[in-house]
């Protein structure tokens, strides 16, 4: 059999010259390291949560609300990323009551709830306090004490709204908490039952109509307690069930001065009567 001699070195100029730019190629090439668990996108800080954290996330930006409602009363809330608030600013542009963060979970409480708080009673607003639930932490009847022990307590002063349950999408994880929707509603049941019978107020409860959807399953056994309703939107839409209307709207995170805007749903004298009780 006859030995196979290599061709010509023109012959084989092709095959040399692709591997040559092929090598230059990537040596140019920038180097990217694995991906890994690290890489991932991290979830916020505990205690960084605040209304409507979710809102926009999963509903959407609308518009504004069509229109200007007669019986309609301008209201914020805030949290610690607002800081030192402007309150003679939103007096002045027609608000009329806020609520302020109080606490998150077990683990956190405001670091300007009381500056935020005594800042909105100082300019003549009615004020109230929130707490943002994580079920997934402890259980609802021990963060209703943690949240009336931390500024969620409520007054006959004619100035303090009941404290409001802030239950919504999880920005730390699941969207549910990891709770399926029975114990979903056992969880918010136990902390609005302990609640009341700490203040002898109905909790408000804020949400939107998509999370209470996912998990709860359409739970329609809270409407003794005033709803919250969050929708960036022109209107409010379809409510949660068991509520044929709303006491509250949060409609924008993008207002003036502080973002969180919200109206309530008739003038002022019905805000004072929710603060009467």
């Amino acid at each position: 059999m006859p030995v196979r001699r290599p061709g010509p070195i023109s012959a084989r100029l092709p095959f040399l010259t692709g591997l040559l730019l092929a090598a230059l190629v990537a040596l140019a090439l920038p180097y990217t390291a694995p991906a890994s668990a690290a890489d991932a996108p991290s979830a916020p800080p505990r205690g960084s949560a605040h209304m409507g954290m979710g809102v926009v996330a999963h509903d959407g930006q609308g518009g504004l609300p069509a229109g200007t409602r007669a019986a309609s009363t301008e209201g914020v809330d805030v949290a610690s990323y607002q800081g030192d608030v402007a309150w003679p600013t939103l007096w002045n542009s027609g608000v009329r009551w806020a609520y302020t963060k109080a606490s998150e979970g077990t683990y956190y409480t405001n670091p300007y709830f009381g500056r935020q708080y005594s800042g909105a009673y100082g300019v003549g607003m009615i004020r109230g306090a929130y707490h943002f639930a994580t079920p997934d932490t402890t259980t609802g009847a021990t963060q209703a004490d943690y949240f009336v022990d931390h500024g969620g307590d409520w007054s006959a002063d004619g100035k303090t709204l009941p404290g409001a349950l802030d239950i919504e999408w999880n920005p730390y994880g699941d969207a549910c908490f990891g709770k399926s929707r029975s114990a979903m509603v056992t969880w918010i049941r136990d902390f609005l039952n302990r609640y009341k019978a700490r203040t002898g107020r109905n909790a408000v409860i804020y949400t939107a109509t998509n999370w209470w959807t996912q998990c709860t399953g359409d739970y329609g056994g809270f409407s003794a307690n005033p709803l919250w309703i969050a929708r960036y939107a022109s209107s409010v839409g379809t409510l949660p069930a068991g509520w044929s209307t709303y006491t509250m709207w949060q409609y924008t995170s993008s207002g003036p001065t502080v973002g969180d805007h919200d109206r309530f749903n008739g003038a002022l004298d019905r805000v004072q009567a929710l603060a009467n009780g």
